[in-house]
């Protein structure tokens, strides 16, 4: 059954749902866990550092970036100030799932708060939009996020452990197949003129400002799609 067919609400439903509906990104993300493994050994971080940070940091892009800024011995400020830039794009999440959010207790946002990435959130959102009477939507949420969570783990210990038997792991680009996901997880929601416009807008601003400071991008790119789909949603009313 797939995160767009839950018709039988109840904890336990909505959350095996939301396990399966995250197994594609999963798998997408193997390659990615297992290079941060790899290159967290190469780069001088212990395995227990490397360990820690994917239980406590939990952010792939923020973890390769700090990885890469402690190999060349980056002043910590600039390490923090960095990764902070870079995570801002968790608030234009937050934004979207607020909604949706905010009558559950504290702690349910703690966890949420902390398990909040890119790939759940791509199947999250899609489950919250849906237009039915289930009061459990936060338990489809935590199934995506702790099955995420475990895969994190277990293949930043495989990078740490095997990660030595493929050399040079990061030149056979194994991290494109998260790319490649959520390309494809895009693609069926264009199908309105704001929503094109949007991607198209992000995708130009991503590449002609790849080169900006402290991966600055990544805010600047989904800021100009979000008002280039304001903009065509007015117009096209």
């Amino acid at each position: 059954m797939s995160h767009s067919q839950v018709d039988n609400h109840s904890p336990y439903k909505e959350f095996i749902a939301g396990a399966k509906a995250i197994l594609p990104l999963i798998i997408g993300a193997i390659p990615f866990g297992i290079i941060f493994g790899t290159l967290a050994q190469s780069s001088g971080l212990s395995p227990g550092g490397a360990i820690a940070m994917s239980a406590l940091v939990f952010a792939g892009s923020a973890q390769f970036i700090t990885v890469g800024l402690l190999s060349v011995g980056t002043a910590f400020p600039i390490i923090i100030l960095t990764t902070f830039v870079v995570n801002l794009r968790h608030l234009l999440y937050s934004l979207s799932l607020v909604p949706h959010v905010q009558n559950l207790s504290p702690i349910w946002k703690l966890i949420f708060g902390f398990w909040l990435t890119d790939e759940t959130f791509a199947v999250v959102i899609s489950r919250y939009n849906q237009n039915d009477s289930s009061g459990y939507k936060h338990w489809y949420y935590l199934g995506a996020a702790i099955f995420m969570y475990i895969n994190w783990q277990i293949c930043t210990v495989i990078g740490l452990t095997l990660g030595h038997l493929i050399p040079n792991a990061t030149n056979y680009g194994l991290d494109f197949a998260m790319s490649v996901t959520f390309i494809g997880m895009i693609m069926p929601y264009l199908k309105n003129k704001p929503m094109v416009a949007n991607v198209i807008v992000s995708g130009i601003m991503a590449l002609l400002t790849q080169n900006l400071p402290h991966q600055l991008s990544l805010i600047v790119a989904p800021l100009a799609g979000i008002t280039a789909g304001m903009v065509a949603n007015k117009i096209n009313k």
